[in-house]
This record gives C-alpha cells, structure tokens and sequence, in this order.
C-alpha cells in the first residue's frame, strides 16, 4: 500500500470515527508535520484555505489538535496514543449513549403466543459470530454444536462453549475433521467432543457448491446453520446463517433429526 493509500484509508476511518473530511484531512495533514500554519496544511491537505481555520477549531475542541497563538498561528496534532484514545473514549461514549437510548425506547405490546414460531437470516462472518455467542449464552440446559469450517473456531466462541460446560449446560461438540476435533478438545476440556463423519456438509471440492460452516443447537428449540462457498473468492468472510426458534416449528423439528443422527450421545426429542 502506497503513503497515498495509507493517507486515504486513515481519511476514511476517522470519517468512520466521527470526523467530517475536511476535518479528518487536516488532522492527517498535520500528523505529517511537526507543526504547520493554516497554509502548510492547506497544502498537504488539499484543503481550501479558508475552510481549514474552521476544521483546526473542530479537531482543537475535540482535543485532537493543540495550538501556539502566534501571527500566524501555528498548529500540531496530539500525539497518537492520545489521539487514538480521545476517539476511543468518543466512539465508546456513543455506543453507551446509543445503548441507553435503545433501551428506553418504547416497545409495543403485542398478544403472546405460546407456540411462536420464528426463522431469521443473517449475512457475514462477523454478525454470525456475534449470535452464535449470544445463543451460547442464553443455553439454559443443552447445546449441540457442530462445527465444520475450521476458520469460525475464535478465542471467543471457544471461551463461551467452556464457560456453558463449567455452568453445568450439556455441551457434545463435533468437528468434521479430526483436526477441528482435536482443537475443541483441547480448548473445551470439560465438554463431549467426537468426529462427525457427515460428508455431506461440505459438499463437493471440484463443484461450487454451498458448504456448511456450523450447525448450531440450543435446548432441542434453536437452530443456527451457517454456509457458504468455498470455491468462491471471499466466501468464508461472505457466511450466511438461517436462524430458526419454536419447538413446533417444521424446520427445526427436520434440521434437529438432521443434527441428532450424527451426535449418538442425544436422543432425538421427537422419540
């Protein structure tokens, strides 16, 4: 990556971060200095000179740029330890705001009905991750997990299924290789771990066909399945998830019998 490229992509973040361009291009302009008045930044920044005095005000009063009142005024960006920890404190105080919002916000009341039944789908690796681990924790008596691509078994997953067998939830693991096999038991040492053998889950290497990443089950009720493609550029990071809750729900009741033929330790419920 070129000092150009480097330069647009650290724009860009701190535009993710909060800060308007103008604003992120001379915070940028001046970490190249080690000082510079209003028309050094104006020309590294591409800036218009008369729009860098009212960015220079924003990045001051957000502690992100220190000022020497001469004639001119002379400018320089804080260090990046302590740039980098203002927009942390500034992101993370968002997100709690954002949270203490959603919380308040009002929820409707609707008629409850005992025999909710619920399928969902999710999109990326990351948002599939999130849920897994969510799912995980809410267990209250059972989990089955299946596990199939390698590349989903995180620090964090692995710490929550320990975590569930240490609170006494039924945890049975199964990885399609024994490689998997081995890294879930070494990592969930409390846990019943074994080798699937289900083939059909990742379909065939020479065609493009979906394969599964993880077969997730919670008290005999929630279902979790990811895919995607293998043969395709990105695939992995391109996960997608149908998530199904409701005991009576068909699919469930099908992908359960699915997931139960191959974890012999689990009678399946519908006998």
């Amino acid at each position: 990556m070129t000092t150009n490229d480097t330069s647009q992509e650290a724009i860009s973040l701190l535009q993710d971060l909060g800060l308007q361009e103008y604003e992120a291009r001379c915070f940028i302009a001046l970490n190249k200095l080690p000082n510079g008045t209003a028309k050094d930044i104006h020309e590294i920044s591409e800036v218009p000179r008369t729009r860098v005095y009212d960015a220079i005000r924003v990045l001051e009063s957000q502690g992100l740029v220190e000022v020497q009142h001469t004639s001119p005024q002379v400018y320089r960006a804080v260090g990046i330890e302590e740039a980098t920890q203002t927009l942390r404190q500034k992101y993370e105080d968002r997100i709690a705001t954002l949270e203490t919002h959603l919380e308040n916000t009002e929820v409707k009341d609707i008629e409850e009905n005992d025999h909710i039944q619920e399928v969902w789908s999710l999109t990326g690796h990351d948002a599939i991750e999130s849920r897994t681990i969510d799912l995980i924790r809410e267990a209250e008596s059972e989990i089955a997990f299946l596990v199939v691509d390698e590349d989903i078994l995180s620090e964090t997953l692995l710490e929550s299924l320990q975590t569930a067998a240490q609170n006494d939830i039924s945890v049975v693991l199964g990885g399609q290789t024994e490689t998997i096999t081995e890294t879930l038991g070494a990592e969930t040492s409390t846990t019943r771990v074994f080798e699937t053998g289900l083939d059909w889950l990742t379909g065939s290497a020479s065609d493009n066909e979906v394969a599964i990443s993880r077969i997730l089950l919670v008290d005999r009720e929630t279902l979790l399945i990811g895919s995607y493609y293998p043969n395709t550029p990105g695939g992995k990071t391109k996960e997608q998830a149908v998530f199904a809750r409701g005991l009576e729900n068909g699919i469930v009741v099908l992908l359960r019998r699915l997931v139960t033929a191959g974890l012999p330790q689990i009678k399946d419920p519908g006998h």
